[in-house]
């Protein structure tokens, strides 16, 4: 009954530090970026986009696509960051789960 209890005790402790490390992963910002940093944004940890930087030159009437393909390649990017941390943040605790 004892061994019952300490492993209780050490799951309550474990899933505290997930809820920690969540929580920090959550407030870091990640800044993606498109080629030449035509486009910029800045995302949380928790994947919601913060900002969005677009330069002037960036704005073409005459070839939207260019700029949605910029802002699709800078969210993409700050996304990648935020999974490679996830990853490698809270990759432990699931490390040979399936």
């Amino acid at each position: 009954m004892g061994n019952m209890q300490s492993m209780m005790k050490q799951m309550k402790k474990m899933q505290q530090q997930m809820s920690a490390e969540q929580e920090a992963l959550n407030e870091q910002k990640f800044t993606g970026k498109a080629p030449d940093d035509m486009v910029t944004v800045t995302v949380s940890g928790d994947k919601k986009m913060q900002d969005i930087t677009i330069k002037p030159e960036a704005v073409d009437p005459d070839d939207v696509d260019m700029l949605q393909d910029l802002i699709v390649a800078a969210v993409n990017d700050a996304m990648d960051q935020v999974d490679a941390q996830t990853q490698s943040t809270m990759g432990k605790y699931t490390k040979g789960l399936k």
